[in-house]
């Protein structure tokens, strides 16, 4: 132990460190705080996948993974989560709390991360760049999502055809056309869709919302997507190439209802006369005239 002086009076105890890296010149406290600094200089790895950590608690975190402990349990749930901190972001969907406020218009948000992903809605900041195209995005996954077009990756797989999708939310989706769900009602007309989305462009028609202006002519749409395909009738683009013939479109779902005439695929069932349909506005064109004449037939 040694005394350090300062001023007159004023004593500070020092306390010398007893453990040394021999190594280095780090010295620590505790025998424990040494052997972990030490993993720097040997590479010694003790978890079998290999990562490496400078603190026990961290390792202990890390390990939860492998073993699968989970042992901060919610009190209002069955949820259980491998951190603490984890728990507590969990718990503010009970409490409703969000203690993370936008400075730029009234969300608040349960997570810090969840804000600053918001932020960049105002900033316009975009740091996920594709190295394939120049197209960049908000966040990490819809980059990872967006690869796969590149990639032509299709993990997700329907279990009634033979499609596939790049991710799990438009499988769902999908899947609802076999179902013939259609979760999200309109408030204000009878009409319901297999998706938020499409929900929400629809109810822009009982508004009269239409933001997106052309700049070339003075239409204006309810959605950038309506607007990015109207402006190749300006630009004459047709990016959407068929790969059994010749046809160009200026739109991808115009591009899928023709490959369908080649594949043969008829996704869309009449239910009264089970007829099927490459296109759900051909279904809907014939149920008009088979829901009349099966009201006849009934009334026979």
């Amino acid at each position: 132990m040694a005394l350090l002086v300062l001023g007159s009076n004023l004593l500070v105890r020092t306390e010398k460190k007893a453990y040394q890296c021999s190594h280095c010149d780090k010295d620590f406290k505790h025998k424990s705080s040494l052997k972990i600094h030490m993993r720097n200089h040997t590479g010694e790895k003790p978890c079998q996948c290999e990562k490496s950590f400078t603190r026990s608690n961290s390792f202990t975190q890390h390990m939860r993974i492998h073993t699968g402990e989970k042992p901060f349990q919610c009190s209002q749930c069955d949820k259980a989560f491998n951190q603490d901190s984890n728990l507590i972001q969990h718990m503010r969907l009970h409490t409703g709390d969000k203690p993370y406020q936008c400075s730029y218009c009234d969300k608040v948000f349960t997570r810090n991360v969840l804000l600053e992903i918001h932020t960049r809605i105002h900033t316009g900041e975009k740091p996920y760049q594709c190295s394939q195209c120049d197209k960049a995005f908000r966040q990490d996954i819809n980059l990872i999502q967006h690869m796969m077009i590149h990639t032509g990756e299709r993990p997700f797989q329907c279990s009634q055809c033979d499609k596939a999708f790049p991710n799990k939310r438009k499988l769902t989706c999908h899947m609802r056309i076999h179902t013939g769900e259609k979760p999200y009602q309109c408030s204000n007309c009878e009409k319901a869709f297999t998706d938020k989305s499409t929900l929400t462009q629809h109810k822009k028609i009982h508004t009269g919302e239409k933001p997106h202006q052309c700049s070339q002519c003075d239409k204006a749409f309810t959605n950038k997507r309506s607007l990015t395909i109207h402006m190749r009738i300006h630009t004459g683009e047709k990016p959407y190439q068929c790969i059994h013939c010749d046809k160009v479109f200026a739109d991808n779902s115009n591009l899928t209802k023709h490959i369908r005439i080649h594949i043969e695929e008829k996704p869309y069932h009449c239910s009264q006369c089970g007829k099927d349909f490459t296109s759900e506005k051909r279904l809907i064109k014939h149920q008009r005239v088979c829901i009349q004449g099966f009201i006849r037939e009934e009334a026979i």
